[in-house]
């Protein structure tokens, strides 16, 4: 009996080494079938995006953080927040990376006192009405299309020459392609090109050096340069200073972009900024402004939510081809959503 007693422990200890066994076994093929997954994804994604790695470590090391990146997105998106993320050409990127890369407002800059000869202490519009609730400056024909800065932090001269494009246009009749690579190159007494630099001090540049000449005679190049004084030569497009809104003021800010579209700050280096790709933004940001973009108008989704619309610089892949829709009027958030009415500017003819 006793005999049989062990005997039938055994066979019970067997049958669950057995059972755990094949359990393993299905859940190794589940990791090996999402792995695989995901290696075929990745590939997808190098192949759509022209990405090539020097080596297997590094390609390894890519794969590592784009694994990590996508399931962060989906584990997001999931939660339904009203916009969702994408899979987009910073996938294989950290945040940290992607921060030190792709952003390039230099808030240290605001420490420099300096007495600007072409900035305004009015704000033009303080006494004009809004009576639209939208506005969009495409529609309008005076935004240029959305450009890439590629890594080179200089999203403060894209900010600024979007803003000056515009005005050119609202001005003259013609939307002219204006060089930043004048500004990254030339701008050097405040403003660092790819190390980061502050729309008013591009301003101030502009419309002391009588100008900007076009993005075809000065071409944009993604890295610093020394200021080609024949290629800069020929402005074609003028400002006669700039003015600040008022900060912290999102109904100032309103006012000013009816009329034109203005350069602002904002905090554009978080995870969800990062791999935005429609929808209104409502995702976590704080007020550390630390890139540039331009606000091209402004409105109202369909669950109601008020937005203002942004022109980003990091190619149309991002975002809503190259857009943003920011929500506008967030209770108990002055500043605006990342800071985006902290520090507005635009120039002025």
């Amino acid at each position: 009996m006793a005999f049989l007693h062990q005997k039938s422990w055994f066979l019970v200890a067997f049958t669950i080494m057995v059972v755990l066994s094949v359990s393993q076994i299905a859940e190794s093929r589940v990791l090996n079938d999402e792995t695989r997954s995901m290696i075929e994804r990745h590939e997808q994604w190098m192949t759509l995006h022209g990405r090539v790695y020097k080596d297997v470590v590094e390609k390894s090391n890519r794969f590592t953080i784009f694994s990590e990146n996508v399931k962060r997105i989906e584990e997001l998106n999931s939660l339904n927040r009203g916009f969702t993320l994408g899979v987009n050409a910073f996938a294989d990127l950290t945040n940290e990376e992607f921060k030190a890369s792709r952003t390039g407002f230099n808030k240290d800059l605001l420490s420099k006192q300096i007495m600007s000869k072409s900035k305004s202490k009015s704000f033009k519009y303080e006494n004009f009405t809004v009576s639209s609730s939208t506005m969009d400056w495409r529609m309008e024909g005076v935004v240029t299309p959305v450009k890439d800065q590629g890594q080179c932090g200089c999203c403060w001269a894209f900010s600024a020459v979007a803003a000056t494009e515009s005005l050119h246009k609202l001005k003259t009749g013609a939307l002219i392609s204006l060089s930043e690579q004048e500004l990254v190159d030339c701008d050097t007494e405040y403003d660092t090109g790819c190390e980061g630099g502050l729309m008013d001090f591009a301003f101030d540049f502009i419309h002391q050096n009588g100008g900007l000449t076009t993005e075809s005679n000065y071409p944009y190049k993604a890295a610093d340069g020394t200021c080609n004084k024949n290629q800069a030569s020929d402005p074609v497009a003028s400002i006669s200073g700039y003015e600040d809104v008022p900060q912290n003021d999102e109904d100032a800010l309103l006012k000013a972009a009816t009329n034109q579209p203005i350069s602002v700050g904002i905090e554009g280096s978080g995870f969800d900024f990062q791999f935005y790709s429609g929808g209104v933004f409502k995702g976590e940001c704080g007020n550390e402004l630390d890139h540039a973009v331009t606000v091209i108008g402004y409105g109202v989704a369909q669950d109601g939510s008020n937005y203002w619309l942004v022109k980003n610089s990091w190619g149309t892949m991002w975002g809503e081809k190259g857009y943003m829709r920011i929500m506008r009027g967030v209770k108990g958030k002055s500043e605006g959503l990342c800071g985006i009415a902290m520090m507005p500017s635009y120039p002025i003819a």
